[in-house]
């Protein structure tokens, strides 16, 4: 698996992505990649169109504050995999902004709850903004990291999350965590990046490229491995797009008995 680059990786993580929140507010894209923020370079370009708000459907979009649609940095949209139903609770692990969320919100319906969690005051800044334009009320921001999720224990029907499990230094430690708050037969429905088995170990240990949703990202194979030791079952990995020449975005589902 991914080796840790260095005990700092979360701090360069949070430093990245509260950069992103600011450019976000200033009305400027951001993304995922080799580029810190999106502007109009070449690569920038080929960026925005793997990354981000361009992963979802206009319809999903529409009513949704452009500020939701700029801070977005994914590289999927998992709230078309989740098969989200009335009255759900749904977690969604690095909000960021928090388009996942609200469109999660507007699934699961009144009687449903859509919870946010982020690790930087920036981007839940953003999201509470968003949220506020967009006039969602089931909506609760938690403050917190993906490996010790500030949630209780079988709380939780549903876990999403769009290109962050790739970000943590502890992946088995988040998706055991994972496990302890969805019910029981809870469904894990992310879009995340996976390598390619051969991706070279100049990538593996570029920071930038590590903070660019690269070089931390599991194989598939690694990924699967993982999920069934922290015990999930019904494991499906499935590549949608290509995002790097040694990476993939891929829908990732699997569920807890």
């Amino acid at each position: 698996m991914a080796e840790h680059l260095t005990p700092d990786i979360r701090e360069a993580v949070r430093e990245r992505y509260a950069a992103a929140a600011e450019r976000a507010a200033e009305g400027k894209a951001g993304c995922c990649g080799n580029t810190a923020g999106c502007g109009t370079s070449a690569l920038a370009e080929r960026e925005q169109a793997v990354f981000g708000a361009s992963q979802y459907a206009s319809a999903d979009r529409e009513g949704l504050p452009e500020l939701a649609q700029a801070a977005s940095l994914g590289c999927g949209n998992p709230t078309a995999v989740a098969d989200l139903n009335e009255g759900e609770t749904v977690l969604d692990l690095g909000s960021g902004g928090g388009l996942d969320v609200l469109l999660s919100a507007r699934r699961v319906g009144a009687t449903g709850k859509a919870y946010g969690l982020d690790m930087t005051n920036e981007m839940l800044a953003v999201a509470r903004e968003n949220q506020a334009k967009a006039g969602v009320e089931n909506v609760e921001w938690l403050k917190g990291t993906i490996e010790d999720i500030p949630v209780s224990d079988g709380s939780v029907d549903v876990i999403i999350s769009n290109c962050v499990v790739n970000l943590s230094a502890d992946k088995q430690q988040t998706l055991r965590e994972s496990a302890r708050v969805l019910k029981s037969g809870g469904r894990f429905a992310v879009s995340d990046v996976i390598a390619d088995p051969s991706m070279d170990d100049a990538t593996r240990q570029d920071m930038q490229q590590w903070t660019g949703c690269i070089a931390g990202a599991l194989t598939a194979k690694e990924f699967h491995a993982s999920l069934e030791a922290a015990g999930f079952v019904d494991i499906e990995i499935q590549e949608t797009h290509r995002v790097h020449e040694h990476a993939a975005s891929a829908i990732v589902r699997a569920r807890k008995p």
